[in-house]
């Protein structure tokens, strides 16, 4: 199954000014990647977020949010966030993934 398209556009327009990001297409779908380590991307219909594992308890609470689990094996530090979120609720997730992102070493 093909990615949304209309999704990686709604992200791309977000991402657009933000300095170090570069797309990739990857896993079926499309990743976008902040110096050079996996941030946010789109799996089918869905959002991939990247996020502090500390934070998994609190961010499953949230609506349209399940496991990042492709595999049968979640995957720790990531969820899928329903595609149709809001304009709003998308910029809120891409900034939860870039400032954790940010943390993490530059990868060459």
């Amino acid at each position: 199954m093909a990615y949304d398209a209309d999704l990686a556009q709604r992200i791309s327009a977000l991402l657009k000014n933000k300095k170090n990001f570069t797309r990739k297409e990857m896993f079926g779908g499309v990743g976008y990647l902040l110096n050079g380590n996996m941030c946010v991307g789109v799996h089918k219909h869905d959002l991939i977020v990247r996020f502090n594992p500390q934070q998994t308890e609190e961010f499953m609470k949230k609506q349209r949010v399940k496991p990042f689990d492709i595999t049968g094996r979640p995957m720790k530090g990531w969820l899928l966030v329903d595609g149709g979120a809001s304009g709003k609720e998308l910029a809120e997730w891409l900034d939860i993934a870039t400032s954790f992102v940010k943390s993490l070493p530059q990868k060459k």
